[in-house]
């Protein structure tokens, strides 16, 4: 991993192996800004984007094992501006949208599962998507603007019928905050972090720790030969004064310390330390594949890629069900995501343990590097010998 820095492919660079809770491996090389070459360091903040909706799956979990809802409930029961969403079907002639009634209101379990047909805009250039993108919605002032614009939006297809990577961990957010009272930021860190000790974690950098953040990094779309640049938008300095809603979908960054606590509660079966957040049946729920038959991951959470055999998704974790058929070397049961500046995890529990991977790239036009492959493939191989 250290070698990616050397060869130019991100400027820094950390990843921590943790097996039966004793860190086997803990790296970190390159620097965290090129400015004055501050390196990467144990306690290093970086945007983790789409890693943020694990966290965001197990708050609303939380709420689940106190009775808030069922997996079957309609979406509707916690946010009533849904209930007339249509389906979009094609486009007549003039290119005006074809809308359907849906089938069913979207259930909790597709909402958690991308398989509800909300739209993203991160990609596709159907009028779901592309409104998703002309509407900003992603970029919202908070989570009820969000969800009153997203109720505008069509379904990409009837609910429960694919699998679409989708804004729908942000609607989870917004019912976190509607079940609980509280505002989402404040419901994880009452409930979630301070509990489990992420000190760091949250949607903003505090003043005092902005020494600590990582700058982005991402390749000039006319001149990647130049290598890779400061990526400087408005919108991935996450200061507390320019983060607008609180984005459960992909809002959060986070130290590898407090990464690793969240994993590790996971592998633990829901606790850390005497702290118990879930019940190992709830952990074990959230594992389990709930795609519907013939749908497909498109995506892994840094960026869409091929799909791909011998994976399915639970509640906000992609699954590895048969790593054979998936040309992965983990155990069976392995459950991942990653983050669109390139951070990445998974927990096997056959193997009893986890790695992450701390990166802040935006990885378009430049070299295409494999790191959660590269990554699995050196632990396997080491943990065969």
């Amino acid at each position: 991993m250290a070698n990616e820095v050397a060869l130019g492919h991100v400027k820094g660079i950390a990843t921590r192996l943790v097996q039966h809770g004793d860190v086997v491996s803990d790296m970190q090389a390159g620097v965290r800004r090129v400015e004055d070459s501050a390196p990467i360091t144990e306690d290093t903040i970086y945007r983790i984007y789409s890693m943020s909706k694990p966290i965001t799956g197990v708050a609303l979990m939380m709420l689940y094992e106190e009775g808030a809802f069922t997996l079957d409930d309609p979406v509707t029961k916690f946010v009533p501006e849904l209930a007339n969403l249509k389906v979009l079907t094609g486009v007549d002639e003039s290119g005006a949208a074809i809308l359907a009634d849906p089938n069913h209101v979207p259930t909790m379990r597709e909402v958690m599962t991308h398989t509800a047909g909300f739209a993203y805009g991160l990609f596709g250039d159907d009028i779901a998507n592309t409104a998703f993108r002309e509407e900003r919605i992603l970029a919202s002032p908070d989570l009820d603007v969000f969800i009153d614009k997203v109720a505008a939006v069509p379904l990409l297809f009837q609910p429960g019928t694919a699998w679409s990577y989708s804004a729908s961990v942000d609607v989870q957010g917004y019912i976190v905050q509607k079940i609980s009272g509280m505002r989402f930021g404040e419901f994880l860190q009452a409930r979630l972090f301070t509990p489990l000790g992420m000190t760091d974690t949250g949607f903003y950098v505090p003043a005092e720790n902005l020494d600590r953040f990582s700058e982005l990094y991402a390749y000039s779309p006319k001149q990647p030969e130049l290598g890779l640049l400061p990526y400087n938008e408005p919108w991935v300095q996450f200061r507390k004064e320019t983060v607008g809603m609180e984005s459960g979908g992909g809002g959060l960054v986070a130290t590898m310390d407090d990464y690793t606590r969240f994993c590790q509660m996971l592998l633990n079966g829901g606790e850390l330390d005497g702290v118990r957040i879930l019940e190992p049946e709830t952990v074990a729920l959230m594992r389990t594949n709930m795609l519907p038959d013939g749908a497909r991951l498109f995506s892994d959470g840094t960026q869409p890629n091929a799909e791909t055999d011998g994976l399915g998704f639970g509640l906000d974790f992609g699954l590895i069900i048969d790593p054979k058929a998936a040309g992965r070397p983990q155990g069976a049961g392995t459950y991942f995501w990653g983050g669109a500046a390139g951070t990445w995890f998974w927990i096997d529990p056959v193997n009893d343990l986890f790695l992450i991977g701390m990166i802040q790239r935006f990885g378009t036009n430049g070299p295409e590097v494999d790191f959660r492959g590269d990554s699995a493939q050196l632990v396997y191989d080491a943990l065969a010998k």
